[in-house]
């Protein structure tokens, strides 16, 4: 029987898999899950996405080409921001300011807390099973605020990696995502 692997070694074998993508790699499997993500949700305007900014040195998805579209095509974003120890989301434009906060993370400068019913929530992962449990860096920031904010319609996982292993410690305060988008790969749970 298989009881699958911790927390803590999906979060080392993914994390290395990821920085082994070269920029080029991460730009074209980004562009694959743009691609993707339109092709099974087809947001459409004045829909409310809230999507993480990418860590560019963690090779992280570019979420930026994403926000890009979604600004053309008049669907509203909003972005995560640490504040208390919790992330709220705030509704950011074209022209919105940003800063670097204390974890390196880019956040708008605005401290003015959305509480709008989203439509998606694109999630930030290292890892996700198939039973839509995720894998991120392990402060459990995703958690506290999927818990807490209860106008979310999809939690979205964002993953160049489809799932192959199943995590052998899922907690109760662990919130499983709606669906996963890898590149040519979409999974509802």
């Amino acid at each position: 029987m298989n009881l699958g692997l911790s927390k803590n070694d999906l979060r080392a074998l993914y994390k290395a898999k990821r920085m082994a993508l070269s920029q080029d790699e991460v730009n074209f499997l980004s562009q694959k899950l743009l691609e993707n993500f339109i092709l099974q949700f087809n947001p459409v305007e004045n829909q409310k996405v809230n999507v993480f900014l990418a860590i560019e040195k963690f090779n992280e998805v570019n979420t930026q080409i994403f926000i890009d579209y979604f600004f053309e095509n008049e669907i509203r974003v909003f972005v995560p921001k640490i504040k208390s120890e919790k992330i709220i989301s705030v509704e950011v434009f074209p022209d919105s300011e940003f800063e670097i906060n204390s974890w390196g993370i880019k956040e708008p400068v605005s401290n003015i807390a959305s509480n709008v019913q989203l439509d998606y929530v694109l999630t930030p992962l290292l890892y996700c099973d198939l039973y839509g449990n995720r894998v991120g860096y392990g402060k459990g920031f995703y958690d506290r605020f999927f818990s807490g904010y209860f106008n979310i319609d999809k939690k979205i996982g964002l993953n160049y990696f489809p799932p192959q292993e199943s995590i052998s410690d899922v907690m109760d305060q662990d919130v499983a995502l709606d669906s996963l988008i890898t590149p040519s790969e979409f999974y509802v749970f």
